[in-house]
C-alpha cells in the first residue's frame, strides 16, 4: 500500500525576515505573515484525513504545525494533534546561528563557500576542538526520520511540518540522494510538496510534487538572491486522448483533446503574470500547442520547436494499449514498469531510456546555455513530453535512467528549475509538478496515461 506523506516548511519567521541564520536555534518566532501563510496551508490540506501530523519541536515549525491543525479541526474534530519529533529539527550549524547571511560569509568565508557549493564537505570546528559536518549530520537525521515512521505508516497519510534544509534533506534522502545535491532543491515559506512511499526508505517512492505556492498567493516560488542565470519553467503538454486511453504514443502525432486544451489554457492563466521571454517546445503538435496557449498570454515570444525534446521512440509499441503490448511482448510491460533503464523499445524508432537521457539532456543543455549570460535574468518556457521531463527533472536531480519512475509529470504540470550562474552552474529544481492550477487540489488529479 502506499503511504503519502505531505511535506511542509514553517511559515515566515521573524529570523527569516530579517534573513538572519537561524539553525537549531529556538528564538525565532512566525511573524503576522508566517501565521497567516500556516492558515492558508490549512485551509487547502481540508478535506484530507490525516492518520498522524509530525512536526519539528522547534517553536517556529510547531506553531506552524498547531496553527494548520486549528484549522483543520474546524471540519475534522478527531485530525490528530502534531507530534514533536527531535529528528526533524532544523540544521545545526553552530557558528553561525543568530547572525546575518552576509556576516556568516564574511567571517566564515571559506566555511560559507563548502555550505553552498560543497555541502557534504562543510565542516565547522567546534569549541572543543572536534569537527562538525552539517549536512552530513542533517542527512542522517532525515534517513533516520523516513526509517522510524514508514514502517508505522503503510497505507497511511502522513503530516510532516519542518524547515527548510531539513525539507530539502528529507526529500533527498527519499529519492535515494546524499547531500551532494542539499543545495539544488528549493523550499519556500509554507510550500507544500507530496511524496508516495510504495514502503520503507529505499523500496520505491515518487515525488508527486515539490514547493507548491499558489494557495499563498505566490505563482511560483521566488528567486534565490544573486541569480543571474535563467529560469526554466518546464511543461509537459496537456492531455491527449491517447492519454485518457492509456494508449501508448510515443512520436506518433497526437494532438490535445478538448480537455487538454482546457489544461493548456489553465496552464497559460497560470502562468499569465510572469514574465517570459522565450520559449522552446518539442516539434510534436502536442507539447506545441500547449505552449501556443501558454504564449497568447505573451505575444513577444517567439516559440521555437526542436526534435531534441521529441517523445520517446516507443517502436513498436506506439498505438497499442496495455494488454496488447503484455500479449505481444510477455513480461516486457512489466520490466518497464520495474527496471526501465534495461528497456529497449522493440522495432524500428524503438529507443531506450539512455538515448532519450543523451537527445533530451543535450537538447536541455543548448537551450539553458542559450540563454545563459544575459545582461538580466530570463524566463524561458520549455513544453515537451512525460518521459522526457522525467529526463530533465532526473538529471537536474543527478539521478539516471533506473529513477525514471520518481518524478510525476502531469499533464499541464509546470517545474521550475533554475540556473543561478548560467549553465556553468549547478541546476536548482526550485518546483516539481505544479498542478494546483488545473484542480484546485495539491494532488495530481490529472490522466495516468501511458507515454
Amino acid at each position: 500500500m502506499t503511504t503519502r506523506v505531505i511535506l511542509v516548511r514553517h511559515g515566515q519567521s521573524t529570523f527569516n525576515l530579517q534573513q538572519l541564520i537561524q539553525g537549531q536555534i529556538d528564538v525565532s518566532e512566525l511573524t503576522e505573515l508566517g501565521i497567516a501563510q500556516a492558515q492558508q496551508v490549512g485551509a487547502t490540506l481540508k478535506g484530507i484525513t490525516f492518520d498522524q501530523i509530525y512536526a519539528s519541536p522547534l517553536k517556529r515549525a510547531y506553531k506552524t504545525a498547531e496553527t494548520i491543525v486549528e484549522v483543520l479541526r474546524s471540519e475534522r474534530v478527531d485530525t490528530p494533534l502534531p507530534q514533536a519529533v527531535d529528528t526533524i529539527k532544523e540544521i545545526d550549524l553552530p557558528l553561525w546561528e543568530g547572525i546575518s547571511f552576509r556576516e556568516a560569509e564574511e567571517k566564515y568565508p571559506e566555511i560559507y563557500r563548502l555550505w553552498r557549493e560543497d555541502p557534504q564537505n562543510c565542516m565547522m570546528p567546534l569549541a572543543d576542538g572536534t569537527e562538525f559536518y552539517p549536512v552530513r549530520s542533517l542527512y542522517e537525521r532525515a534517513t533516520q526520520f523516513w526509517q522510524d515512521i514508514l514502517p508505522q505508516h503503510d497505507g497511511h497519510t502522513v503530516l510532516v511540518v519542518a524547515h527548510s534544509a531539513i525539507n530539502r534533506a528529507l526529500i533527498a534522502t527519499a529519492i535515494g540522494q546524499g547531500p551532494d545535491i542539499h543545495e539544488q532543491l528549493g523550499q519556500a515559506n509554507c510550500a507544500i510538496s507530496v511524496l508516495n512511499f510504495a514502503g520503507t526508505l529505499g523500496e520505491g517512492v515518487q515525488l508527486e510534487s515539490m514547493n507548491l505556492t499558489s494557495h499563498m498567493g505566490e505563482t511560483l516560488p521566488t528567486m534565490r538572491s544573486r541569480h543571474r542565470g535563467p529560469r526554466m519553467l518546464l511543461v509537459r503538454h496537456g492531455e491527449t486522448e491517447w492519454n485518457r486511453q492509456k494508449r501508448f504514443q510515443g512520436q506518433i502525432d497526437i494532438p490535445l483533446n478538448e480537455n487538454g486544451k482546457r489544461q493548456g489554457g489553465q496552464a497559460a492563466e497560470f502562468l499569465k503574470d510572469v514574465k517570459i521571454d522565450a520559449a522552446v517546445s518539442s516539434s510534436l503538435s502536442r507539447p506545441k500547442e500547449t505552449a501556443e496557449l501558454i504564449l497568447q498570454h505573451h505575444p513577444q515570444v517567439t516559440l521555437a520547436t526542436t526534435d531534441g525534446l521529441k517523445e520517446i521512440g516507443h517502436g513498436e509499441w506506439e498505438g497499442l494499449y496495455e494488454h496488447e503490448i503484455e500479449s505481444g511482448y510477455p513480461g516486457m510491460l512489466q520490466q518497464w514498469q520495474e527496471k526501465p533503464e534495461t528497456v529497449q523499445m522493440p522495432g524500428e524508432g524503438g529507443e531506450s531510456l539512455a538515448q532519450v537521457w543523451a537527445r533530451a539532456i543535450a537538447t536541455w543543455n543548448e537551450i539553458v546555455a542559450q540563454y545563459s549570460h544575459t545582461e538580466t535574468p530570463v524566463t524561458v518556457l520549455v513544453s515537451a513530453h512525460d518521459a522526457i521531463n522525467k529526463a530533465i527533472l532526473c538529471h537536474v536531480a543527478g539521478l539516471g535512467p533506473e529513477s525514471f519512475w520518481k518524478f510525476k509529470q502531469g499533464n499541464g504540470a509546470v517545474s521550475v528549475i533554475d540556473y543561478p550562474n548560467g549553465v556553468e552552474s549547478a541546476p536548482v529544481l526550485t518546483a516539481a509538478n505544479l498542478t494546483m492550477h488545473l484542480s484546485g487540489s495539491i494532488f495530481d488529479q490529472t490522466a495516468a496515461g501511458a507515454l
